[in-house]
């Protein structure tokens, strides 16, 4: 069975940082794109970033970049979203996915990625 679970979320006071984990079982991420997801209530899912197999390709969202930084360790099979300077509209809950084209697209397509975790709760709030 395929599964993706995310670890890390939590409170966070504005301005401050936070580090998802999204840890494969059951199958190798190395044959996969890793993408992250936010949904905040009463908004649509929104990709945030995405990072392709090998590593070499990343996509940030406008409203993330420069803030956050997705990267991956292949041999944990994990893979991160470090959040910084975090500000209450980033309040959702992350949710992250994979998608075996191996490649991201510039819009970070949602309906390529059939494989999904639970979702980890971020909260920015003082």
């Amino acid at each position: 069975q395929l599964q993706l679970v995310e670890s890390g979320g939590g409170l966070v006071q504005p301005g401050g940082s936070l580090t998802l984990s999204c840890v494969g079982s059951g199958f190798s991420l190395d044959y996969y794109a890793i993408a992250w997801f936010r949904q905040a209530p009463g908004k649509e899912r929104e990709g945030v970033s995405c990072i392709s197999s090998s590593g070499s390709s990343i996509i940030y969202a406008d409203s993330v970049k420069d803030r956050f930084i997705i990267s991956r360790d292949n041999a944990k099979n994990t893979a991160y979203l470090q959040m910084n300077s975090l500000n209450p509209e980033d309040t959702a809950i992350y949710y992250c996915a994979a998608d075996p084209s191996r490649r991201c697209t510039a819009d970070i397509a949602i309906y390529l990625f059939d494989c999904w975790g639970r979702g980890a709760q971020v909260t920015v709030s003082s």
